[in-house]
C-alpha cells in the first residue's frame, strides 16, 4: 500500500485523537458518582424493604393492641357487672357470694395482666414506630444524597460529552487528509491491537509494542520509498517514519 508521506503522517495526530477519545470514553464509563449512585440505589432499596417490614409490623402490633383492649375490656365489663350484683345485695347465699366474689378476684387478676399485654405491645409499637421513623430519616437523606451525586455525574458528562464533541470534529477533519484505503486499514488494526492501529518509529523501535526492530527489519524501512506505508513485523501496526525514526 502506498501513501503520501504527509498523509502517513496525519495517521499519528488521528491516532492522537482517537486515543484522546478513548481515555473520554473511559472516564465516562468510570466517574466516581457511578459507583456511588450504584451504591445509594441499592441502599435506597434496603431501606424501602425494611421500612415496608416496620410499617407491616406496626399494623400489625395496632391491631393486636386493638384486641388486647378489647378483651381488656370485656373482662372489665363483666367484673364491673358481678361487683354491682355483689354490691346490690341479690347474693344472699353464702356459698354463691363466696363463688361471686373469688370470680371478682380472677376477673381482677386477668385484667392485670391482660392490661400489661397492653402496656407491652404499646411499647413494642412505640419502638416499632421509632424505627419506621428512622429509616424515613435515612431514605430522605440517602434520596438527598442521590440528588446530588446525579447532579454531579450529569455535570461530569455534558463536560465530557462537550470535549467529545469537539474531538470528535477534530477526528473529522483529519480523516479527510488519510486516503481511504489507508484509512480503512488504520481502523482495522485499531480494533484488532486495543485501539492503537498506527505508531511512530522512534530511534529504531516500535511505539506501539515497544520492542526494537532489529538490523534487517531497519534496513527494509530504509531502503522503502517515502511513500510506501510500512508495519512493524511485531505487532503489525503502520509504522510512521519521522526525522526521529533512527534510519
Amino acid at each position: 500500500m502506498k501513501a503520501a508521506p504527509q498523509a502517513q503522517l496525519r495517521l499519528l495526530d488521528l491516532q492522537e485523537l482517537d486515543a484522546s477519545l478513548d481515555r473520554l470514553a473511559h472516564r465516562r464509563r468510570t466517574l466516581p458518582e457511578l459507583a456511588e449512585i450504584e451504591r445509594l440505589e441499592g441502599r435506597l432499596t434496603e431501606l424501602r424493604d425494611a421500612i415496608v417490614a416496620a410499617e407491616t409490623e406496626t399494623g400489625d402490633l395496632q391491631r393486636e393492641q386493638k384486641k388486647a383492649e378489647q378483651d381488656v375490656e370485656q373482662v372489665r365489663a363483666r367484673a364491673d357487672r358481678d361487683q354491682k350484683r355483689l354490691d346490690s345485695g341479690q347474693v344472699s347465699s353464702a356459698k354463691d357470694l363466696s363463688n361471686l366474689q373469688a370470680e371478682i378476684e380472677s376477673l381482677q387478676r386477668r385484667q392485670s395482666d391482660l392490661e400489661e399485654v397492653v402496656l407491652e405491645i404499646m411499647e413494642r409499637s412505640e419502638e416499632a414506630e421509632g424505627r419506621v421513623s428512622a429509616l424515613r430519616a435515612d431514605q430522605a437523606a440517602a434520596q438527598d444524597e442521590l440528588a446530588a451525586l446525579v447532579e454531579r455525574r450529569d455535570a461530569a458528562r455534558r463536560e465530557i460529552d462537550d470535549e467529545a464533541g469537539t474531538t470528535s470534529a477534530a477526528r473529522t477533519a483529519v480523516a479527510k487528509d488519510i486516503p481511504e484505503d489507508l484509512l480503512a486499514l488504520y481502523e482495522k488494526l485499531r480494533g484488532q491491537f486495543g485501539g492503537v492501529g498506527a505508531a511512530k518509529l522512534f530511534r529504531g523501535a516500535c511505539q506501539g509494542c515497544h520492542l526494537a526492530l532489529n538490523t534487517v527489519d531497519l534496513n527494509n524501512i530504509r531502503a522503502a520509498a517515502e511513500d510506501e506505508v510500512v508495519r512493524c513485523e511485531e505487532c503489525r501496526r503502520i509504522l510512521i517514519r519521522t526525522p526521529e525514526s533512527g534510519l
